[in-house]
């Protein structure tokens, strides 16, 4: 096996938006950089954008949204004349009819009937005064904040068809990060005092600052912005190496600097001699590949992940919904949540006449719905588009299938222990290997947050020393479903200083 040898100061694994941010900034700072990404094609990981005879894909949907100014300011920096402002809607589709996301309470009793939403008002007045003491899973934490209607029409399903396992099984962590600013508790009340004729306000404030967000997006998808990163790495003399999977990670006891192997797929292998590693891997497969192996290989082995599929249908007609996305509460149906690309940017879409849109799914790698033929696939998102109403199969003219393998990181009753130790065994043997962003730190992260990882990373390299805690970025997460991506007062609410993320030096 012929190996070629590149020496760099650093070597990054991944070429995702934690991975091309640090890549991105080292190389600015006068670094020698060496990038590997298992891709033959795309950067950017789940934020690529996925072309297909014109029409591009958005894996999941990324809104631009920070409260960190930094973070805006390297997205301005890195992508300056692209950005497009664009309306935020998404919507919950239950038993035919929609339901604003974040709810609003007074639509929410209207669309429900009396009898249902009188039994969503006595379960979440139950909640409120009899709540769960002992709360341990994602249902315990979702009850005792909603009722255990509201919990199995807007929640139960939906949830489980993302995670693929039982609400109670899974880790009120979750839903403490992801569903904290979602105060329904207040909206409610107002819409039970507004049905008994006690509040005679207009119902237009949470109405108008739903319909009205707005967020900021690059017209041509997210890839966009990790493309454009990638080509001011290599325009910065440094390299970005495609098509090449992590294989094996060791240090030289002597010097203390590191042999990062990567193959492609015939096999040929390429070695980096680096001072630093930057790794977006997904701690269980680092694990596996870090020589000596771990000591703590049991419990990364032990960490899962959630995976993701995105069928794109386009369909002759006007576009379905107005919405960026609709999540799918329907048990009938496979799907979690259909994406309408033209409502994030209208070059996503080559044809006026054409909608496009991703339905979603969640699976596990080589279950069922992961292994089945991109045919298949096609086919039973045009059945259930039928079942859902929104789409006849005639009217679908074309499809394609995008696959994501790794997601989301689980969070189950083990992941955070797991976590911690191998954490620990890595930081106390390793202080020049670095783990960033969602997948490098089994954190479900957004965009933003992966992104700061790595900015707090390049200052810690800089620095010599840990001078930054990065698992302090994301402890709370309340604003992710809400604010206008506006350059305004609220992005500097969050600045990457040493006394707003702990430091540990």
């Amino acid at each position: 096996m012929h190996a070629t040898d590149h020496s760099s100061d650093v070597a990054i694994i991944g070429a995702g938006p934690a991975g091309l941010t640090a890549a991105y900034l080292l190389t600015k700072k006068g670094f020698s950089v060496t990038v590997i990404e298992k891709d033959a094609h795309y950067v950017g990981g789940i934020s690529r954008t996925v072309e297909h005879e014109g029409f591009r894909f958005d894996i999941g949907g990324h809104r631009f949204f920070s409260k960190a100014k930094e973070v805006v300011d390297l997205w301005n920096e890195i992508l300056p004349d692209d950005f497009i402002q664009r309306p935020r809607m998404s919507r919950i589709y239950y038993e035919g009819k929609f339901y604003s996301y974040p709810l609003r309470a007074f639509e929410a009793l209207w669309n429900l009937g009396i009898i249902r939403s009188t039994l969503c008002m006595a379960s979440f007045a139950r909640a409120q005064l009899f709540p769960n003491k002992n709360v341990k899973s994602f249902q315990d934490w979702t009850v005792n904040q909603f009722g255990h209607k509201l919990f199995s029409i807007f929640f139960k399903t939906y949830t489980e068809k993302v995670w693929g396992m039982p609400c109670d099984e899974m880790s009120a962590d979750w839903a403490a990060q992801r569903i904290k600013g979602l105060s329904l508790g207040a909206a409610v009340l107002d819409g039970l005092k507004r049905s008994l004729g006690l509040n005679k306000r207009p119902n237009d404030g949470m109405a108008t600052k739903t319909l009205l967000e707005t967020f900021r997006y690059p017209r041509l998808g997210p890839g966009m912005m990790w493309e454009a990163a990638r080509d001011k790495v290599i325009a910065g003399g440094n390299r970005v190496v495609m098509g090449h999977a992590l294989k094996q990670l060791a240090q030289d006891q002597v010097t203390g600097r590191w042999r990062v192997t990567a193959t492609d797929k015939t096999g040929q292998a390429i070695t980096i001699n680096a001072a630093h590693v930057i790794s977006s891997a997904p701690m269980r497969e680092l694990a596996g590949r870090i020589h000596p192996v771990p000591a703590s290989l049991g419990e990364a082995l032990d960490l899962k992940y959630r995976d993701f599929l995105t069928v794109a249908l386009m369909i002759k007609s006007e576009d379905i919904f107005p919405d960026n996305w609709i999540y799918i509460h329907d048990s009938k149906v496979k799907v979690g949540r259909i994406q309408n690309f033209r409502s994030w940017s209208p070059e996503m879409v080559p044809d006026q006449e054409i909608a496009c849109v991703g339905l979603e799914y969640f699976c596990f790698e080589g279950d069922g719905l992961w292994s089945s033929t991109d045919a298949d696939l096609v086919e039973l998102a045009k059945k259930e588009m039928a079942i859902l109403g929104l789409c006849t199969p005639d009217q679908v003219v074309g499809g394609a299938v995008v696959r994501q393998e790794k997601a989301y990181p689980v969070y189950d009753d083990a992941y955070a222990e797991n976590v911690r130790v191998m954490r620990e065994e890595l930081e106390a043997k390793y202080p020049t290997l670095h783990l960033v962003g969602r997948n490098g730190m089994h954190r479900y992260n957004n965009q933003d947050h992966a992104m700061m990882t790595a900015m707090l990373t390049v200052r810690n390299i800089e620095a010599g020393a840990r001078v930054y805690d990065i698992w302090g970025v994301n402890e709370d997460a309340e604003y992710h479903e809400s604010g206008d991506e506006g350059e305004r007062a609220a992005l500097a609410s969050e600045r990457l200083v040493p006394g707003r993320i702990k430091s540990v030096a």
